[in-house]
């Protein structure tokens, strides 16, 4: 068939041109998202205890009032994306009504300084997504594709990342500061599935960073031993408590054996031979929202790109445990991008 036959009228054809030209700067909604989390704008919002109109949040940035202009089309394309929102109200009785600026839930969730000793801090998990290091990673993924390196990170890098961190001091604190700003959606996941801990004495935190995760399990059940597993330079200078020890280790060797292991971000991080590797080193005495999905795929593209792994489909998790043989799971749709499998001997 003619190329010109196939496509539709001048309606399709600007259809196609909106798509093409809307991905084409989407990265534009991340380096916008971290100029705010850089200027601060979420904190001052918040440290001002009421809508802050344009001018005030000028002022408090203290920026040129020249950029005036800009910061109001800088917080439009913010508004757009739901991390902020406009009110109306008045400062005084009788006083003209104004515009300000307010969080909305995802602003509040990237708080440096929150009120809410409950809330989760994102914070440091997006300052990673947005860093030089894994903004040049994907850059690279072109070059990648037609060379011979493991993943996108070592062609933009000349390294893998595990070996980057040890040897970047700086990079190595914000990738871990991320992992524990992640982990923090952990406390909702334990309050809401207590159940998920009966029974259970001891547990290994498998790639447990600083301890983020077995911390806020301890807090739900003091009773619990928990260990926590990780490369050697990453817990060398961590401090055992009295139920809460740290073991440096390689996974793929032997993993200490406990009634519960948590593998939190970790199998996502391999290929299947490799994962099927630390399951068996593991010794144990949907329709979704165009928005998650979508989410999922990015996530997917960011473990190809910085690893060797995958995000995986239930069928696809299902095969890898039988390759384990593992014959007895459950997983389990929490909420937004949050699953819990249980694995049972």
């Amino acid at each position: 068939m003619d190329l010109d036959q196939s496509l539709g009228g001048a309606s399709e054809l600007f259809e196609a041109q909106t798509h093409i030209y809307r991905h084409s700067v989407n990265y534009i909604n991340s380096m916008v998202l971290g100029c705010a989390l850089e200027l601060g704008i979420p904190d001052i919002i918040h440290n001002h205890q009421k809508p802050i109109t344009l001018q005030e949040l000028v002022s408090k940035l203290n920026i040129s009032v020249e950029k005036t202009l800009h910061l109001q089309r800088l917080m439009r394309l913010l508004i757009h994306q739901n991390f902020f929102s406009v009110t109306k109200f008045h400062d005084k009785e009788g006083e003209d009504e104004k515009e300000g600026y307010i969080l909305t839930v995802s602003s509040k969730l990237l708080l440096k300084n929150s009120s809410s000793p409950t809330l989760p801090n994102l914070l440091p998990f997006v300052n990673l997504m947005v860093d030089h290091v894994y903004v040049t990673t994907f850059e690279s993924l072109g070059r990648w594709f037609k060379g011979n390196e493991l993943n996108a990170f070592a062609t933009a890098h000349g390294t893998h990342i595990w070996e980057f961190a040890d040897k970047n001091p700086r990079f190595n604190t914000l990738f871990n500061d991320a992992m524990a700003s992640n982990s923090e959606m952990m406390k909702l996941v334990v309050k809401e599935n207590k159940e998920l801990f009966e029974g259970v004495d001891s547990l290994v935190d498998v790639g447990g960073g600083n301890g983020a995760n077995a911390k806020i399990i301890l807090e739900a059940f003091p009773h619990l031993n928990c260990t926590v597993f990780e490369l050697p330079h990453v817990v060398a200078d961590m401090v055992d408590t009295k139920n809460l020890k740290y073991i440096g280790g390689d996974m793929f060797q032997s993993i200490p054996s406990a009634d519960a292991i948590i593998l939190k971000n970790i199998l996502h991080d391999w290929k299947d031979e490799e994962a099927l590797k630390i399951l068996e080193r593991c010794d144990m005495n949907d329709h979704e929202r165009h928005e998650i999905t979508e989410a999922k795929l990015f996530f997917d593209l960011k473990m190809m790109a910085l690893a060797t792994g995958k995000e995986r489909t239930k069928d696809e998790w299902g095969k890898l445990f039988l390759q384990a043989n593992i014959n007895q799971y459950k997983i389990t749709h929490v909420s937004g991008l949050m699953s819990i499998i249980e694995l049972f001997p």
